[in-house]
């Protein structure tokens, strides 16, 4: 949580993390490879608790298959994929695009005056709001508006493909680290 001054007093306000998982050589390709069961137990327990997400139009329209029942198949992941797409629909979503013009089920649409937007639903709310897309992370860092990084630091190396980091390159320091699972490391980074 993030605290600021309102008239003399402290008051809360949601905290933005931008987290997704990254090979070790710094790239994010959701195709390439997929979180253990213990890092998608971890996705599912974030998503529940998450004030909300913030997405850019690309990842959105990735995540938009947890709205249909494509992912509903017989298996034995089968009781977390539906705990993570309840966790997904449930949690409110805001979308920043020019091209969109229309969103899903519990999102919203932001346009072009979308760092205002952004700031007011900071100060409107509490708790962990996710920010999803490099892309997009970039530009609300650029603006002073990402209070928290999230790697979650696979054991893959990609050679190519989107940077974490894309762009920007933010002065952090090491907030905290946890090994998830077998093979993940969330390394937690705040800005210095």
């Amino acid at each position: 949580m993030v605290r600021r001054r309102v008239n003399g007093r402290q008051e809360d306000m949601a905290k933005l993390v931008f987290g997704m998982n990254m090979s070790l050589d710094g790239y994010v390709d959701h195709d390439r490879f997929a979180p253990e069961p213990a890092l998608f137990a971890y996705f599912i327990e974030q998503t529940r608790n998450a004030a909300g997400s913030i997405y850019g139009r690309g990842l959105y329209e990735v995540m938009r298959y947890w709205d249909g029942d494509e992912w509903d198949q017989d298996g034995p992941a089968q009781g977390d994929l539906r705990a993570f797409a309840e966790a997904w629909r449930a949690m409110p979503k805001w979308v920043v695009s020019r091209s969109l013009k229309e969103v899903g089920p519990n999102a919203t649409l932001l346009g072009d005056d979308f760092e205002a937007d952004i700031r007011r639903i900071k100060a409107e709310r509490e708790g962990d709001i996710e920010v999803g897309g490099p892309k997009l992370a970039a530009s609300l860092a650029e603006r002073g508006l990402i209070d928290e990084y999230h790697v979650f630091l696979h054991p893959v190396v990609l050679g190519h493909g989107a940077p974490f980091f894309a762009g920007v390159r933010p002065k952090l320091r090491l907030g905290g680290s946890e090994r998830i699972g077998e093979n993940t490391l969330k390394l937690t980074y705040v800005p210095a």
